[in-house]
């Protein structure tokens, strides 16, 4: 495929235009909806919401808010090893230096861009500048790609601790980074992640919880099913849109034992998207895809 898709919001309905050489249109539709958490139902959010006067409230705050994914788990898998240790900004530098020098080229209203290499490209690259350990487990993330391991329909319909456990397996993915592939690279709108701690600590000031344990949170979580993932993202966003919470003392979450180790700063993801985006916390850039009860493709919300 020899072109590219420029997705724009124009009066609540997200259209996609393609330019170049495309030979699956509908692929690249449903990629697009993917990407922009749209190929999610979103029809019966606005019920949880009724249910529950934390996320009514963040609903209203914040309507027609979903996620916007990596283009793939494979690419989530790379932000990860390659954030390890580093600031967003250099991560974000180091993968684009990446792109510019392995990745394909593509036209998109007269702007030439540069897309994260493919996992053919990365394998068995040397990659200067980077040490050699993040090296090694970036071509081991690119084999695994290769061998539909990281294939998105295949995550999310694996048992969610099945995938979890299997992303795990992978050189350098932990538990936190292994939740962030899982839910902002398949996409999978259903995921408390457990080793979250800032999230964790969101959880238990709305719903007054005193020393919570990560189970206690989990329960909670509970009753957002079949939408955890896109709540978890409402209160990040809130948190980050709250000095005095996201720069302030946490609430103690008590927990069995520490869980994950890995890279912590998973950052902003700067996705060439037109429709309105925003910062929001360590999942990346959320986007506001269109009014609730608005027809979208085959789902409205």
């Amino acid at each position: 495929m020899d072109g590219a898709a420029d997705a724009r919001r124009l009066c609540g309905t997200v259209t996609v235009e393609l330019t170049g050489e495309i030979g699956d249109q509908d692929r690249v539709v449903a990629q697009v909806e993917r990407i922009l958490s749209l190929d999610v139902d979103g029809r019966g959010f606005p019920e949880l919401g009724r249910r529950d006067p934390v996320v009514g409230e963040l609903l209203q705050r914040y309507p027609g808010l979903r996620p916007v994914l990596f283009c793939s788990p494979y690419e989530a898998a790379c932000w990860s090893i390659i954030g390890q240790r580093l600031r967003i900004t250099q991560a974000a530098a180091i993968k684009q230096r990446l792109a510019d020098q392995l990745g394909d080229r593509v036209t998109v209203a007269g702007q030439q861009l540069t897309a994260f290499p493919a996992p053919q490209q990365l394998r068995g690259r040397a990659l200067p500048g980077l040490p050699q350990v993040k090296v090694e487990r970036l071509d081991a993330i690119a084999t695994a790609a290769l061998s539909g391991q990281l294939d998105t329909a295949r995550l999310r319909d694996l048992d969610t601790d099945q995938a979890l456990e299997e992303l795990t397996r992978l050189p350098g993915i932990g538990p936190f980074s292994a939740e962030l592939i899982l839910a902002r690279g398949a996409g999978h709108p259903d995921l408390f992640p457990t080793a979250e701690r800032r999230l964790h600590a969101e959880i238990a000031g709305a719903y007054r919880l005193t020393e919570p344990t990560v189970a206690r949170l989990a329960d909670v979580a509970d009753g957002w099913r079949p939408y955890r993932t896109w709540v978890g993202l409402l209160l990040r966003t809130r948190r980050e849109a709250t000095p005095t919470r996201s720069a302030g003392a946490a609430v103690p979450i008590v927990e069995p034992q520490r869980a994950g180790h890995l890279g912590r700063r998973y950052g902003s993801y700067a996705h060439r998207c037109s429709t309105r985006l925003s910062r929001a916390s360590d999942w990346g850039l959320l986007v506001e895809c269109h009014p609730p009860g608005v027809t979208l493709g085959r789902r409205c919300c």
